[in-house]
């Protein structure tokens, strides 16, 4: 962090990264104010009537930050972008799910909610800055890198950032681990120290996937059949399930376990088949809508490194423009990858070889998978 003091708008979820990025800001001597968003209110979809004693999804996690923003003595906002977020994530994530593709919600919230209607809050409200509790970093010529904590580190999800957007923001957390995390939220003493991580969709939380989607999505139910052709049972419609799933409630004549490994929208089939089935996997594949975070594409063939999904490792690929699809290219594999799901996001990182300035690998971007 810089010396200068800087007016900052932490954005503060009730979690303790949030909470212990405001104290370190307010640590260093920043002028510090908190800002509770709410994005999603589970009291708005219909589930529960405007009496109902069921405590809004949102409120325990302001009540956190509320106790946070009192102990580091900072003034706390509560700002509403509820239909932002209904109007964006939750259009974008139930539209790919009709188009039977597998969205990840987080990169889109914050592409377009946190990084794009947050900060345009932030500067609205005359703040220098956005500090926020993702475990990333920005060098100073706006490049985004990778987390000191490997495991917990979030560029997968900030990929479709811009120069701009990174220049307006701090990563406070970049350059600690979670249990230093942990221990710094001790050391303040503050009232979420211990608690625990908050799973499941960006904002509206650990729900039943499959009864959340058929709030916008209807049944439509088809044949279930292994990849050799033999049908085994019915499906309850495409997009409620994406590649690589298991458990599907139907059984082939082996009593081993069953993956979709294709789905076939022409027929409405759903097709399984066992862990080793061919079809899971892929020795390449095209990627759209990709985002460069530098504002212009590295020169192609582009020998790289990608992650299809958060956490996991990343994979040895060549990149290439794809010319018969508008701003395209396609990834070739060193290694074939399995369940590779369409609508889900490939990211591209500096080769594990290349050394930026003794720091992390950097994150140059991405795209979804076609």
């Amino acid at each position: 962090m810089k010396n200068k003091k800087e007016k900052i708008l932490v954005a503060m979820s009730g979690g303790v990264d949030s909470s212990v990025v405001a104290a370190l800001l307010v640590d260093s001597g920043h002028d510090v104010t908190g800002a509770y968003m709410i994005n999603y209110d589970s009291h708005d979809d219909g589930k529960f009537s405007n009496d109902s004693k069921e405590e809004r999804c949102w409120v325990g996690d302001y009540r956190d930050a509320t106790r946070v923003a009192a102990k580091l003595g900072i003034p706390l906002l509560k700002l509403d972008f509820k239909k932002e977020y209904e109007e964006t994530v939750l259009k974008y994530m139930f539209d790919e799910y009709k188009k039977g593709r597998t969205p990840n919600p987080d990169v889109m919230c914050n592409r377009w909610v946190k990084f794009g209607f947050w900060l345009d809050k932030v500067r609205e409200l005359g703040f220098d800055k956005m500090a926020t509790g993702h475990y990333a970093k920005v060098a100073e010529d706006y490049k985004l890198l990778q987390a000191k904590d490997e495991n917990k580190d979030q560029t997968y999800f900030l990929h479709q950032l811009n120069q701009k957007q990174l220049s307006q923001t701090l990563f406070p957390l970049c350059d600690y681990t979670k249990d230093e995390v942990r221990e710094l939220a001790k050391k303040f003493d503050l009232p979420t120290a211990e608690k625990e991580e908050s799973m499941g969709i960006c904002f509206v939380g650990e729900v039943d996937m499959k009864e959340f989607l058929q709030k916008k999505i209807k049944l439509k139910k088809g044949n279930v059949i292994m990849s050799s052709g033999e049908k085994i049972g019915e499906h309850d419609g495409l997009a409620f399930y994406t590649m690589g799933q298991r458990h599907l409630g139907v059984q082939s004549n082996n009593t081993k376990s069953l993956f979709v490994v294709e789905k076939r929208f022409e027929t409405n089939e759903l097709v399984v088949g066992y862990d080793d089935d061919l079809l899971l996997f892929k020795g390449e594949i095209e990627v759209e809508d990709v985002n460069w975070i530098a504002g212009q594409a590295p020169d192609m063939p582009l020998k790289c490194d990608v992650r299809l999904r958060h956490r996991q490792e990343l994979q040895s690929a060549q990149v290439d423009k794809f010319t018969s699809t508008k701003g395209g290219y396609v990834i070739r594999f060193e290694k074939e990858q399995r369940a590779v799901a369409s609508g889900q996001f490939c990211v591209f990182y500096s080769p594990r070889d290349e050394v930026l300035r003794g720091m992390k690998g950097e994150c140059l971007g991405g795209g979804v998978i076609k």
